[in-house]
């Protein structure tokens, strides 16, 4: 009897919400084929998961494949990252590949020359322009600007738990410094066009207001940011809303009121002008100050550059983001079709310095997708002293890919506010996870420099690497972007001091095999009590 009225149930339920689609106006669909019609509407939600998970191969995921996420969450865990039985890459018929150049007899290097110095930046930030604070990052491989808001407090917490650890930066974003950025990784703030956490009661930017923000924290270094790959070109608005009274009190915005954030910046609006205000946050502040941008006109560049070459005035840093778009929200044709991808980008504004002879003067920093070693090689043989990593870092805390950052649904609580799935984010075990994914990175690295024969990332030319241009056709990385001679190289001076800061007294040969690979890992101490979740 039971079964039955449990049936006649849900046949009622069927009927009704059949006798619903039929008189319905909205959906052609459901009107033709009631009931039927919902079947249809589900599958097309979860399409992204089946196809995540069972449809696609393992390189044709985007924007990060399978094998590219594989190896970012097994090296985050310190599970083995190796793969075998050769590569299932169509290296043969895929134009654009990269291939890197060992050599047969390099002048050895130890595996283990690195373990001592770590892997710093070949330049040090803001010695050319004779900054107060000039330092030599510590680490090439930084965390990139993820705002409090977007990103949840415990993943930023998680964030820079792993920066401080694994001795690396950690970029705040355009949403101020807030509390879980204060974990004792180093910090690198961000300046946006609403000037948020330096802002007078108008949104005008305040000097004094920033003053106090850097000396509160260990800001090493002030990044202005012109443009995002996400997003070029266009503002954003924080709804009333949104703007909780934490996230006043970070961005220094009243509350009950939307928020806007222009386009560009009020406190200049040209290059001449964009170089006063560098100086003079620079003057007065002590850290390097360098721009964030992403690349489309270049006429802001040659006009830069130009002026740069006086040596009066310039930027102690250049972060370029590619236009494939990263953490941030955005309209489809803005991270589809708006801004050049990073290779094109970065070449372009790194031929403008090289041109005005500024190469050595300036830290260059990539982001976009550089979080995985093969990319990073290419971007280090055009010219990049470090890389910003964001959506592998975010991975390393836990990010699935399931691209649901703008809808505040996150799964694993690394893009939401919602209480519910942030609290499935523990802070302090995926700050470990964050760390070892970095010092992963940079250990894999040391060894493609090595299977290079050079000391350092920074010592790779554009010579090292060749581009495929379809069957059986390359050229090589200088040639494909047009470099000249000597573009993509550091200085004699830098090339020397780096070379003597990672193998000191020269070359010396290996004490032990590392075949088994057993030289990857850390002390598992602390990470004995992790799960497998990721």
């Amino acid at each position: 009897m039971k079964i039955s009225r449990a049936i006649g149930g849900a046949g009622v339920a069927l009927g009704a919400v059949a006798l619903r689609d039929l008189f319905q106006k909205n959906h052609a669909l459901q009107r033709n084929f009631p009931v039927i019609a919902h079947f249809r509407y589900w599958l097309e939600t979860i399409g992204p998961e089946l196809r995540q998970y069972i449809v696609t191969s393992n390189d044709e995921e985007r924007p990060f494949s399978r094998d590219q996420r594989s190896w970012i969450y097994a090296s985050a865990k310190q599970e083995n990252n190796y793969s075998g039985f050769g590569t299932d890459n169509d290296i043969e018929h895929l134009p654009g590949y990269p291939i890197i150049k060992h050599r047969t007899f390099a002048q050895s290097l130890p595996h283990d020359h690195a373990e001592k110095s770590g892997l710093p930046s070949a330049k040090v930030l803001g010695e050319a322009r004779g900054r107060a604070k000039a330092f030599r990052p510590q680490s090439l491989l930084n965390i990139s600007a993820m705002s409090f808001g977007s990103m949840s407090g415990n993943a930023i917490k998680a964030l820079n738990l792993g920066a401080k650890e694994a001795g690396c930066m950690h970029n705040t974003g355009e949403g101020g410094l807030s509390p879980y950025h204060r974990q004792g990784g180093d910090i690198v703030l961000q300046v946006g066009t609403a000037y948020f956490g330096c802002r007078d009661e108008q949104g005008r930017f305040d000097i004094e207001r920033l003053k106090a923000v850097v000396d509160s924290a260990p800001v090493k270094a002030i990044e202005i940011k012109l443009s995002q790959g996400a997003k070029p070109g266009l503002g954003g608005l924080l709804p009333a809303a949104k703007v909780t009274e934490e996230i006043s009190r970070i961005r220094g915005i009243p509350m009950g009121r939307d928020c806007a954030s222009p386009s560009r910046h009020t406190a200049f609006s040209d290059p001449d002008s964009l170089l006063d205000f560098v100086e003079m946050v620079a003057t007065e502040t002590g850290v390097p100050v360098g721009i964030k941008s992403a690349v489309g006109d270049m006429s802001f560049w040659y006009e830069l550059t130009r002026l740069m070459a006086h040596g009066d005035r310039g930027v102690d840093f250049v972060t370029v983001d590619g236009g494939e778009g990263g953490t941030g929200a955005s309209p489809v044709v803005f991270a589809d079709s708006i801004a050049l991808p990073f290779r094109m980008a970065f070449s372009r504004v790194y031929g403008t310095f090289a041109e005005a002879g500024l190469t050595d003067d300036v830290t260059f920093i990539g982001s976009a997708k550089l979080g995985l070693p093969e990319n990073a090689i290419v971007a280090f043989a055009l010219g990049v002293d470090m890389i910003n990593v964001a959506r592998e870092a975010m991975m390393s805390v836990g990010c699935i890919q399931s691209q649901k950052c703008h809808t505040d649904k996150c799964p694993t609580g690394v893009a939401t506010q919602d209480p519910w799935l942030t609290r499935g984010l523990e802070p302090v075990s995926k700050g470990h996870r964050c760390a070892q994914y970095i010092r992963t990175f940079r250990k894999e690295m040391v060894k493609v420099s090595e299977a290079i024969g050079v000391a350092h990332p920074g010592l790779i030319t554009a010579e090292d690497v060749d581009i495929f241009c379809g069957d059986y056709e390359a050229r090589s990385l200088r040639a494909v972007y047009g470099y000249k001679d000597g573009w993509g190289s550091l200085g004699p001076r830098l090339a020397a001091e780096i070379t003597e800061l990672m193998a000191p007294g020269g070359t010396r040969p290996e004490r032990r095999s590392i075949e088994a690979g057993e030289g990857e890992k850390e002390d598992e101490s602390a990470f004995s009590g992790l799960t497998a979740e990721e």
